[in-house]
């Protein structure tokens, strides 16, 4: 009767996993139908590159701290359930970041690839932004079974980048909202990104285990 009843709760908890995938899968592509929504009803400001530019960026770096958020909640609660999400959140996180860049080379850019790197190395903020996506792409590319299989140990060194993601990442948002002197949102960007690299260090980890 035991493993009957070990088995039904596997199974049990496997289809509760699959429905809040499947659930959270579609919560998460709710930003981008507010964007076509919006930009069918001509709701998108007078500027509309600027805001879909900074809309898509904005949810790649909530995607970006819901994916490192995972680990924190798995050491909080003791429960490995977290993990199941950490990689669909990542490619969310990959695939807004996509948008960002695709919406700025398209409509700011015009595909003038010259123009795109000159930009690029030209204005450092932009740069921490491509060298941003330039890291996640690796991670997108690997984030599968097969890869982890073949990669083994170096699969999780290989993952380690998203931490330097963070920090470009915000050094980005940081450097452009520098600009024009309005630190208050992304102050709390940064504030929860080093919230959440710090839960990593080994003396706070051990808080968790004693």
């Amino acid at each position: 009767m035991e493993p009957f009843l070990y088995l039904a709760y596997h199974g049990v908890m496997q289809a509760n996993i699959k429905l809040s995938k499947s659930i959270l899968f579609f919560i998460a592509l709710i930003p981008l139908g507010r964007l076509l929504w919006l930009a069918n009803g001509d709701g998108l400001g007078a500027n509309p590159i600027e805001f879909i530019t900074r809309s898509t960026g904005t949810w790649a770096l909530v995607f970006l701290c819901l994916a490192l958020s995972m680990t924190p909640m798995r050491m909080i609660t003791g429960s490995v359930v977290w993990i199941k999400y950490r990689r669909m959140l990542g490619l969310f996180c990959f695939f807004y970041a996509c948008l960002h860049f695709g919406i700025w080379f398209y409509l700011d850019q015009s595909l003038d690839l010259q123009a795109m790197i000159h930009d690029v190395f030209k204005r450092p903020f932009i740069t921490m932004g491509f060298l941003s996506l330039i890291l996640l792409l690796p991670l997108a590319f690997t984030s599968n079974q097969w890869s982890i299989r073949r990669l083994g140990k170096r699969w999780t060194l290989l993952h380690k980048l998203v931490y330097i993601i963070a920090c470009t990442a915000i050094t980005h948002y940081w450097w452009h909202k520098a600009g024009k002197n309005d630190l208050g949102a992304v102050a709390i960007y940064a504030g929860i990104l080093f919230g959440l690299l710090s839960l990593r260090l080994p003396v706070i980890r051990g808080w968790f285990k004693a």
